[in-house]
Parts: structure tokens; C-alpha cells; sequence
């Protein structure tokens, strides 16, 4: 596992099971049967972040923390969800990466990853954020921590002109994003070029992240609705406990703007990126690999560097697998977008489920606090069906 690119599944993997099921990687329909290499050169096009060994140590010379293995599994998780985000904002949803690949725009969003202090979104500078989220470097982070330290971060990143929301109290007011993303005189960015695009008003690109608390130690499965959403005649689930029936598949996965999901298996964090059945697909952070620069991608231990940021293959687990704790992800490069994922979270996630995921308002109520403000992860679902009733029904007519 120390070795400079270990894959972590074998050359006959398993990682797409042969089955009439749809595959949905991150918005994108796939047959699993007749499609599976396309599958897997979609899963490997993504950017792979893993455990690394032998970088400079993180907070000074005396530092010790010179890799994150053991507790940066998370960190590395929302490098991957913040890189797909990059990715398909300046080289679009439809790109994909082969070994050769040596585009300037790739390659200029890979070095921000880098484990270098002065990279913007290294293991450096998020494990040194995390003490304003009160972690301390080495500690581990859970989703809603590592949302609140990208919303940080990519303020620096003048380049993208990115934006981030962070859904709080398990509910996402529609009015907030909009005023945070309509900027007069701001910037948006320009397609594989090096000088933000300027105009009277923009719509900065959006990174909407929604750390959702989905039971105590397993998630419960009243909840499993709204992770799995696929076109299909009902059908029932009867778990061990007996106490639910779960009908009709449904998954944030088949919304065209996802990003995925950051979540794990209890005490370790993964990256979902799509599902297949009952199944998530994902890719693990929990391999160590030695540090090293991309540069411009000319020796060949920089083509090999490149190489270890791409998994040749997936994962996946039972939806039940997953640890309650999770933060949904999307993107909205532009404000059409973010219109058509309310209408979609509206209609697919929210109105057919008796307990959703979350709530979708149109703005927030009087007595609560900023949006700023610091609050817990978790929110008791009695409170969520109150707001339910306070809540309007969205349907994007702005």
C-alpha cells in the first residue's frame, strides 16, 4: 500500500456487478452490461486523493505530521468532491482523463492539490483550517467539518470564482444561495483560460454542500428513500429490524448536478460517487502513497505521479452500510442550474417522501440565526417537521 501507485482492486475487478440495474455515476446513466468500460473510464477520469507519506510537515519544522495516514481520510474526501467540482466548471461534466492527458487547465487544477503548504486546497492548508472548526491537525474531521473548512478555503481562489454553501439544520434556504451567488461586479471563470471573465453581475459557480445526520449509529431506514432515486414500479424492502418497509428507488445520484456523496463506513471516511441496486459505489482514500509534484507532466516520474491520482477501480457497499453522518453534494455552474436542482430536490427528494432528507424553503425564518453562525450537525426530526410545515413549496419561478 506504499508503493507509489498501489491499485487497490484487481486486474479482474468486481467493482461493477453484471446486472440489468441502471449504474449512475454522479448524474450519469449507465448499462452496466454493455457499458462497463465506458463506466470505468468515467470512475477513473476522476481526481483520487489518498493518503500520502513524506510531504513537508504540516504546521512547522517541528511538526510531525509529515503524511495523513490514519486521520486525514476525510480531509482527502473533500479535496475529490471540491476537485470534481473544479474539473467540470473549467474543463466541463463531459471530460474525461487518459494517461497521455497533459491539458494545462488539468494540470493547473491538480497542482492546487498538491501536499504543498503553498497549494490552495492541500492536506497543508485544510488540516490548518480545521482549527478554526476546532480540529486540531491529526484529528479527524466528519462531513459537516470538512463543508465548513472548503467554504473557507475557496474564497482564495480567485481563478475559479467558486462559491460554497453549506446547508445548516438540515434545511436549505433557496433566497440565501441566490443572494450569495448573484455578485455585482464579480467574476466568473473562463473556460481553460487564466484571466477571470468580469460583467456587471455574474452568477458565481456553486458548491452546495448538505451535511444531513440520517440516524444514531446505522442509518435508518426511512431515510434510504431519498439516497436512492431511479425510475422504477415500487418495490419493498424489509429490513432485519422489521419495523420499515422502504418502496421505490430513489438516489441523489440520478440528479444531473451531483457531486456525490462524503460519507464512510463507520470510522472511515469515503467518497460515494454513484450506485447500482442497492449499492453505493465509492472511491477510498485509504491508501498511502509517497508525495511528489505533477509539474507540467514531462519526466516520468511526474507521468507516474499523475497516474496515482486515478483509481482503476471503484468500490461499493449496501446503502445500509453507510455511517449516518454524510454531506450531500452538488453543482451549479450556473443560475438555470441551481433552478433546476430545487425543482428536482423538490419533486424527487422532498414531496414523495414522509420523512425527507432535508427541507427546501424559500427563505428563513425570522428567529433563526445567521446562516454564518456555527450549529450542530445534528437536528431532531421532530424539529425538520415543523419547519416542513412553515416551508414553501419551491418550484424555482424566481
Amino acid at each position: 500500500m506504499d508503493t507509489l501507485f498501489t491499485p487497490n482492486v484487481p486486474d479482474e475487478a468486481e467493482d461493477i456487478p453484471p446486472t440489468d440495474e441502471p449504474v449512475w455515476i454522479l448524474g450519469r446513466k449507465y448499462n452496466a452490461i454493455k457499458e462497463l468500460d465506458a463506466i470505468r473510464r468515467d470512475i477513473r477520469s476522476k481526481l483520487w486523493f489518498t493518503y500520502r507519506k513524506g510531504f513537508v510537515p504540516i504546521g512547522g519544522c517541528n511538526s510531525t505530521f509529515t503524511s495523513d495516514k490514519g486521520w486525514g481520510c476525510m480531509l482527502r474526501c473533500g479535496q475529490m468532491v471540491l476537485a470534481q467540482a473544479l474539473i467540470t466548471l473549467h474543463l466541463g461534466k463531459d471530460w474525461q482523463w487518459m494517461p497521455e492527458t497533459k491539458n494545462n487547465t488539468y494540470l493547473k487544477i491538480l497542482r492546487r492539490f498538491e501536499d504543498k503548504r503553498a497549494a490552495a486546497f492541500s492536506i497543508h492548508q485544510i488540516a490548518l483550517m480545521g482549527a478554526s472548526e476546532g480540529k486540531e491537525v491529526g484529528q479527524w474531521f466528519g462531513p459537516n467539518t470538512i463543508a465548513q473548512v472548503l467554504k473557507k478555503l475557496i474564497v482564495y481562489d480567485e481563478w475559479s470564482s467558486l462559491t460554497i454553501h453549506v446547508a445548516l439544520d438540515n434545511t436549505l434556504i433557496v433566497n440565501d444561495i441566490l443572494r450569495q451567488c448573484r455578485v455585482e461586479g464579480g467574476v466568473t471563470a473562463e473556460a481553460d483560460g487564466e484571466i477571470p471573465l468580469r460583467a456587471p453581475s455574474q452568477w458565481k459557480p456553486l458548491l452546495l454542500l448538505i451535511p444531513l445526520r440520517l440516524g444514531l449509529s446505522e442509518i435508518n431506514p426511512v431515510y434510504i428513500n431519498g439516497l436512492k432515486i431511479v425510475v422504477k414500479k415500487p418495490c419493498y424492502y424489509v429490513y432485519s429490524n422489521s419495523k420499515i418497509c422502504v418502496y421505490v428507488y430513489r438516489t441523489s445520484f440520478k440528479i444531473s448536478q451531483s457531486l456525490g456523496v462524503i460519507g464512510g463506513k463507520p470510522n472511515l471516511a469515503l467518497y460515494f460517487i454513484g450506485c447500482v441496486g442497492d449499492e453505493v459505489i465509492y472511491l477510498d482514500p485509504h491508501t498511502t502513497q509517497k508525495s511528489g509534484s505533477i509539474e507540467d507532466k514531462i519526466s516520468e516520474e511526474e507521468i507516474e505521479m499523475d497516474i496515482s491520482y486515478h483509481c482503476k477501480s471503484a468500490s461499493r457497499i449496501p446503502i445500509t452500510g453507510m455511517d449516518p453522518s454524510v454531506a450531500l453534494c452538488f453543482f451549479c455552474a450556473t443560475e438555470k442550474e441551481f433552478k433546476s436542482l430545487c425543482k428536482s430536490m423538490q419533486e424527487e427528494l422532498i414531496l414523495p417522501e414522509k420523512q425527507p432528507l432535508f427541507e427546501l424553503c424559500t427563505e428563513r425564518l425570522a428567529h433563526w440565526s445567521s446562516a454564518d453562525d456555527a450549529v450542530s450537525e445534528v437536528v431532531a426530526a421532530s424539529s425538520c417537521k415543523y419547519i416542513s410545515r412553515l416551508c414553501s413549496v419551491i418550484y424555482c419561478n424566481y
